[in-house]
């Protein structure tokens, strides 16, 4: 019930981000019509129209991938001949002779003709809508796409996009009944209907142009890219707390002690108990470490880090982590790793036992690669830190990169309640360099990109995305946040892989660091490769992972970092070529 709750509320923050701007004017052209006959049931199919897309989609099928191309291109078809009926009801006459029921839907929809809006018709142009919708993926959205990954397409996944759409469709229905007031007043006193349809008409045009020369995507990371992500990520913190802590937070206990003059009262930490720490048990394998079980770290205070190799925000938090091991290990801390793998190669012990030792990690990993821990402590982020007392409660979490003070305060009360002699101390301040130093989070305005076509969003290759089939593409400049590839590729659900050599991949990004998680593919042979930046070699602007000529080869399959602008953070094009075939691209992300 929480998870659906979650899921509505962040439909519902769709309203205030640039990602909803496209159907606008699909949605106000209903302005003024019968709210029950008309709106609801145009609401209504937008919404489960989209939530049956974005199941088909978490299924992971080419033939849906297909399927929805398809349904794309009819729904801008039937809008722009929507947009047009509203510009002039003879054309919505003349429309309905040659197809009678889909001209008679038009004209009804529209009301611009003789007969009267429909139920029928209402849902019909949802049901386009729906089609054409392409939310932000913030955390809320992320996390139903998520849970849809790790546990395959089903019920719980279809409740879940239904909520989130219903939550948009609620927050649309307010703002077109505040707009329908508008306009009706605006028709009484100053007579102006026929041109309010006919603007109407226009603005309807003008989006489906948008969207069908692909020209949304890239004008609304422009507006903003951080979107409602706050505000989301808010509502799931708060949420989250309260369901691991229940309806009321348990203070830890801090019982009155009778004791003789001169005892010294034990400390007692104020952080709330969430409830009982779950079994470590789901691992599959343990590193640096024999299997570890809650009761034998009873008396302990732990910290369970759940990260995996190639997500850049886990690669940003580990010197952190790392830090605190060696710190506080004399004191009675214990960190775990908890390597939950997001792609397939992460699966694979070898590639982490290699990504441990480049990372320079000595604590305790446990290999989670069926999910077991991560089910247990009900987890849906990379990265995620709880704090277990020596009582075995779990006492604190956080999500996310930052907030590394105040969870290195935590371990410091929680270590001083379970009687050790730890002291407050400066913080620590890893010395983090490369792909492990922060971001630059007041000039980003790129965020992670899937080139699966499970995730993929903003392709810009003229081609169109081919689902598991060999594909000959070009690029020429995509828009901001846009990218594309060029020469002979098979797009994957999870990966994008080079058939022939001499294919690329091009970003137009803003951002100061741009990494991308490359592979060898399945001859582990190494593959070269050049960047360039606006068609030059990086020169100073080169990542950890390249040189300044732009020269590098892929050898693992990881995460490289190949950018880093040194100077002023500015919008550029990114483009990479291979001069051997079989690399596997997963992701782009940003710092």
């Amino acid at each position: 019930m929480t998870l659906l709750i979650i899921a509505y509320l962040g439909g519902a923050l769709t309203i205030l981000s640039p990602c909803i701007l496209p159907i606008l004017p699909f949605v106000f052209a209903r302005a003024g019509q019968p709210f029950v006959r008309s709106t609801l049931p145009m609401l209504a199919g937008m919404a489960a129209t989209f939530a049956l897309v974005a199941t088909l989609a978490a299924v992971g099928g080419s033939w849906a991938i297909r399927a929805n191309e398809y349904g794309r291109l009819a729904a801008i078809v039937l809008l722009a001949l929507f947009g047009a009926s509203l510009l002039s009801p003879r054309f919505a006459s003349t429309l309905a002779r040659p197809v009678v029921d889909l001209g008679n839907n038009l004209v009804n929809a529209t009301g611009g003709g003789r007969g009267t809006t429909t139920v029928k018709s209402a849902l019909l142009l949802g049901v386009a809508t729906g089609l054409l919708w392409a939310p932000c993926a913030g955390p809320i959205l992320g996390l139903v796409l998520t849970g849809a990954a790790l546990q395959g397409a089903n019920l719980q996944t279809t409740f879940l996009l239904i909520a989130y759409a219903a939550g948009a469709a609620s927050s649309l229905a307010v703002a077109l009944l505040v707009g329908g007031r508008i306009f009706t007043a605006m028709k009484r006193s100053l007579g102006v209907g026929d041109r309010i349809r006919q603007g109407l008409g226009a603005a309807v045009l003008a989006g489906v142009a948008i969207i069908a020369l692909g020209l949304d995507t890239s004008l609304l990371a422009r507006l903003s890219y951080a979107s409602t992500a706050s505000l989301e990520q808010a509502v799931l913190d708060r949420l989250h707390a309260k369901r691991l802590s229940g309806a009321s937070s348990e203070l830890a206990s801090n019982e009155v002690m009778i004791a003789a003059a001169g005892v010294k009262k034990p400390f007692r930490s104020d952080l709330p108990v969430e409830g009982p720490a779950p079994s470590l048990a789901g691992a599959v394998e343990w590193l640096n470490s024999e299997p570890l079980t809650t009761e034998q770290l009873r008396g302990k205070v732990v910290l369970v880090d759940f990260w995996t190799y190639s997500c850049i925000n886990c690669i940003r938090t580990i010197p952190y982590v790392r830090a605190w091991a060696e710190k506080y290990a004399d004191q009675g801390l214990v960190v775990i790793g908890v390597h939950a793998p997001e792609f397939a190669f992460e699966k694979k012990i070898d590639n982490v036992k290699k990504a441990i030792g480049d990372f320079q990690i000595g604590y305790p990993v446990a290999i989670d690669n069926d999910y077991g821990i991560w089910r247990a402590f009900e987890n849906s982020y990379w990265p995620a830190a709880y704090l277990i007392d020596a009582k075995g409660q779990i006492r604190y979490h956080h999500f996310g990169e930052g907030n590394y003070n105040r969870t290195e305060k935590a371990i410091q009360d929680l270590l001083r309640e379970a009687g050790s002699q730890t002291t407050a101390s400066a913080p620590v301040v890893p010395d983090a360099k490369g792909v492990e130093a922060g971001p630059d989070l007041g000039n980003i305005r790129s965020g992670e990109t899937y080139l699966g076509y499970q995730q993929a969003a903003n392709f810009a290759s003229p081609e169109g995305l081919q689902a598991d089939t060999a594909k000959n593409y070009s690029i020429a400049e995509p828009g901001l946040n846009g990218w594309g590839l060029s020469g002979t590729w098979t797009v994957g659900r999870d990966q994008a892989t080079l058939d022939q050599p001499g294919g690329g991949i091009t970003y137009r990004f803003s951002a100061r660091d741009l990494h991308l998680v490359l592979g060898p593919g399945a001859g582990d042979k190494p593959i070269r490769f050049q960047v360039k930046i606006d068609g030059k070699a990086p020169g100073p602007d080169h990542g950890s992972d390249i040189d300044a000529d732009g020269n590098g080869t892929v050898t693992a399959t990881r995460l490289y970092q190949l950018v880093r602008q040194s100077g002023t953070v500015a919008a550029r094009n990114f483009e990479i070529r291979f001069l051997d075939p079989g690399v596997q691209a997963y992701a782009f992300t940003f710092g």
